[in-house]
C-alpha cells in the first residue's frame, strides 16, 4: 500500500525530531521533508508534492498562515494540517479560512496527530476534540458574512510578508536579499504598510504584528 507523505513545518529541532518519533511509529506514513520556517515549508512543498504538510503557526520569515495560504493557492491537493500551540478560536479559524483541513494542539500530537492525517479533508476538516467545533463554525459562519478585515486584507501578500520581516527586526538590505528584490521596492513596500494600516513608526507596526498574530512576542 503507497504509503502517506508528510512535509514536517515547526521552527524548533526538537519539537520535529518528535513528530517524527509519533509518525516513525506508522508504516503508513513516510517524512519526507522537514522545514524549519515558512518560506521553506513552501518551497519544500512546490518541490516534494507531499500529501500533507504538518505546519505550526509561530514560525520566523513566514508565518504559518501565510505558508497556508500560499500551499493553498499553488498546490490545492495538498492537505495543510495546523499544529500549534495556540488553542484560541480566533487562530483556529484564520487557519482554516487560511485553507487549513485541520487543526490539532500540539499537546495532543501523540494522541491525534496520525488520526488528523487520516482524516483531515478539505470538505470536513479535522479539529482536535478539545476545540469547540460549534464555536468555530458559528465564527466561520459569521465571518462568511462580513466584511474582511480591513486592517490586514489591504495589504498585498508581499507586503505581509514583509511586514512580518520587519517585525522580526530585519534591516531593508536583509529583507532586499532574502526575498530577492531591490532595496527601494522593500522602502516601498514599507511605506506601503505604514500608509494602509496607519502606523507612524516600526515600534506600532512591531505592536501590530503581534496583536495579529504574524510574530510571536518573544521575537
Amino acid at each position: 500500500m503507497p504509503k502517506t507523505t508528510v512535509v514536517l513545518a515547526d521552527d524548533h529541532t526538537i519539537v520535529r525530531q518528535g513528530l517524527c518519533a509519533i509518525l516513525g511509529a506508522h508504516p503508513e506514513v513516510q517524512v519526507v521533508g522537514e522545514a524549519s520556517d515558512g518560506r521553506e515549508a513552501v518551497q519544500l512543498t512546490a518541490e516534494l508534492q507531499p500529501e500533507v504538510v504538518v505546519m505550526d503557526i509561530a514560525m520566523p520569515k513566514l508565518n504559518g498562515l501565510e505558508a497556508t495560504r500560499r500551499i493553498a493557492a499553488k498546490q490545492p491537493n495538498v492537505r495543510v494540517l495546523v499544529l500549534s500551540m495556540y488553542t484560541d478560536i480566533e487562530h483556529v479559524v484564520h487557519a482554516l479560512q487560511a485553507g487549513a483541513c485541520g487543526y490539532v494542539r500540539k499537546e495532543d500530537a501523540d494522541t491525534e496527530l496520525m488520526e488528523a492525517i487520516q482524516a483531515a479533508r478539505p470538505d470536513e476538516p479535522y479539529l482536535s476534540p478539545a476545540i469547540d467545533k460549534e464555536a468555530v463554525h458559528e465564527h466561520l459562519r459569521r465571518a462568511a458574512k462580513q466584511e474582511p478585515d480591513e486592517e490586514y486584507e489591504p495589504l498585498t501578500p508581499r507586503e505581509r510578508e514583509v511586514l512580518q520581516l520587519v517585525a522580526e527586526g530585519y534591516a531593508n538590505k536583509q529583507i532586499a536579499r532574502l526575498l530577492s528584490i531591490a532595496i527601494r521596492t522593500v522602502e516601498e513596500h514599507r511605506a506601503h504598510i505604514m500608509h494602509k494600516l496607519d502606523l507612524t513608526d516600526q515600534a506600532g507596526l512591531v505592536r501590530y504584528a503581534i496583536r495579529k498574530g504574524i510574530v510571536s512576542p518573544e521575537e
